[in-house]
């Protein structure tokens, strides 16, 4: 497997955007770039990974217009492994809009399976391509942020970003 990659910096800190030739397969924020770039190694030990020469593929671009509210709906490809149960998951979070959220029991209801709460909250932890789908739009059942792989002070300022403005 070829794993190219790219580092960019966002209002949430750094973001590294990996990609095959057949999608994106990471996505992960980060303080330091060594420390996004060990994750990526470890992820994918067998793979071959080098560091784009350009930052401006035209996924990254997309991505990076998603989090700005210039693109409201990603729509890229995805190369992720995952079991079926993850997959359903994560199809049902890219269904969740801009700006809304759902409980970790919404997602499980809507997928079939009402209790699979932890499961789905699990799935949700093991997202690889974390915007693309959009786990930081999954809360527990009081309104608390419950967890996101990459700080609850990155979900909180994404759910705040993505909030529609009041007129």
């Amino acid at each position: 497997m070829e794993i190219q990659y790219t580092i960019v910096d966002t209002y949430l800190g750094r973001m590294l955007v990996a990609w095959t030739e057949r999608g994106v397969c990471a996505l992960s924020f980060g303080d330091r770039d060594t420390v996004l770039e060990d994750a990526l190694h470890a992820e994918y030990p067998k793979a071959v990974i080098r560091r784009a020469e350009s930052a401006a593929h035209a996924w990254v671009e997309l991505i990076l217009a998603h989090l700005d509210g210039r693109q409201l709906h990603l729509d890229v490809p995805l190369d992720v492994q995952a079991s079926a149960f993850q997959l359903r998951v994560w199809q049902e979070l890219r269904k969740i809009p801009r700006g809304q959220i759902r409980t970790y029991t919404q997602v499980a209801e809507a997928i079939g399976r009402p209790t699979a709460i932890r499961a789905v909250a699990h799935a949700c932890a093991r997202n690889p391509v974390s915007l693309v789908t959009p786990c930081h739009r999954v809360v527990r059942r009081d309104g608390s942020l419950g967890g996101y792989r990459w700080g609850l002070e990155r979900k909180s300022a994404l759910l705040a970003h993505e909030r529609p403005e009041e007129e």
